[in-house]
């Protein structure tokens, strides 16, 4: 079977979905995958054929709109309004993506709900998936979206519906717009964007790529919603390190990993002095990943090791604690191998994940970084390094890391087209 994966954003939305892809490929169907441009070694590397749009999204991100939408509400229409030429141009690159593919199933993150469409013109099926708890009502939590931990169960429920009709208010002309004028379909299509696509009507699984040790199946989730646990890359035991981070690491206790991801600062020097501040304040060695822009990249020092890039899998167990960004990758990376975690969030589901940590109680309450302080995260990371939640996080480790996601996540796509 050739199947065809659409996920769209920043690496964390693609690496688990590469993983994913490879794990099909291993059964015997060829896949390709279609992303945002950049990402080509990284899919080809595993063996799949990579199919990229025309969008950078690494840039995008990095645009006022975007910084703007991680901070307000208001920022979040603003963005919108400032990218729809940009949507347009990612639904036809994926409509041509394709036709060249001529894909026998679709797979699609939330960000590519094209799929849907682009499935029901194609005459084949599109199965929905996801790597946090946002798309399905629940009672058990809210939305992940906001900003609250539990409104109580009628409540909760109530949030995801509100949220679930807004998103389906603000896509609908667009999108319809689209079928139209790409597609040449007639009718209004589904509104429900995590819905997938059956040509039969049949009721398809819904994969949700996270641990049910971070994130529990509600009780009120259908049979269909199944929870996986998170695609991870393999171990990269193999992966050599730069003589002077392998020094670095030799020469005291293992230090704390920080590193904020696909989060550009607003001001990323001053960022930068805030946890080198905490740091010596603390009494921790330093482990500082400049990511997309989150620390400012410079000279280290006898306690401070400046890094590019390492994988996390080699990294992260060689370090006493993590501090980020808490987008999912990350944090189940991190806890992935047992070690506390500090998370500093900006918006969208790193705020949900940051609430997940401390109630596990394998690190302290969330920080988020516009009220970060070298102060408030020396606090945070004395907390981290109690026994109690040093214990805890090498629990979790140990059940995460027995965890089968992504052979779990292939083999319900393929249980479901046998």
């Amino acid at each position: 079977m050739k199947i065809l994966i659409f996920t769209m954003g920043s690496r964390g939305d693609v690496q688990p979905y590469v993983e994913l892809g490879a794990a099909l490929q291993e059964t015997g169907h060829k896949v390709t995958l279609c992303t945002g441009a950049g990402f080509d070694s990284m899919i080809e590397a595993r063996g799949l054929i990579s199919a990229p749009i025309s969008i950078n999204f690494r840039e995008m991100i990095e645009t006022p709109e975007a910084q703007e939408a991680l901070n307000s509400f208001n920022g979040k229409i603003k963005a919108w309004r400032a990218f729809k030429p940009l949507i347009r141009q990612q639904h036809d690159d994926m409509w041509q993506i394709a036709q060249e593919a001529e894909p026998d199933l679709l797979v699609y993150h939330p960000k590519g709900f094209a799929a849907q469409h682009i499935a029901e013109v194609l005459g084949i099926s599109a199965i929905a998936t996801t790597l946090q708890p946002a798309f399905v009502p629940t009672a058990a939590f809210p939305q992940i979206f906001l900003p609250f931990e539990d409104l109580g169960g009628f409540s909760n429920r109530l949030s995801h519906q509100v949220i679930d009709r807004l998103t389906a208010w603000a896509q609908s002309n667009a999108i319809g717009k689209w079928r139209l004028e790409a597609l040449g379909l007639t009718t209004p299509g589904p509104r429900d964007f995590f819905a997938g696509y059956s040509p039969n009507g049949t009721l398809l699984p819904r994969l949700h790529g996270y641990s049910p040790q971070v994130v529990a199946k509600p009780d009120d989730w259908p049979a269909r919603e199944q929870v996986t646990g998170y695609w991870f890359t393999p171990p990269a035991n193999d992966w050599n390190p730069p003589e002077a981070l392998a020094q670095f690491l030799a020469a005291g206790p293992a230090p704390v990993y920080v590193g904020f991801g696909s989060m550009p600062a607003a001001d990323a020097e001053k960022q930068t002095a805030i946890v080198t501040e905490a740091l010596r304040q603390s009494g921790h060695r330093g482990i500082l990943a400049s990511g997309w822009g989150g620390l400012k990249a410079g000279t280290g020092s006898d306690s401070i090791y400046r890094l590019d890039s390492a994988p996390h899998s080699w990294l992260f167990p060689r370090c006493s604690a993590v501090v980020h960004h808490g987008g999912a990758g990350t944090t189940h990376e991190g806890l992935r191998w047992g070690r506390p975690s500090i998370l500093c969030p900006r918006g969208m589901d790193q705020p949900f994940w940051g609430r997940r940590v401390k109630h596990l109680g394998v690190g302290p309450a969330p920080l988020p970084q516009k009220r970060l302080s070298s102060e408030k995260l020396a606090r945070a990371l004395e907390d981290a390094h109690r026994p109690a939640i040093i214990s805890r996080a090498q629990e979790i480790g140990e059940l995460l890391r027995a965890e089968q996601g992504t052979q779990q996540g292939a083999e319900i796509i393929g249980r479901s087209f046998t």
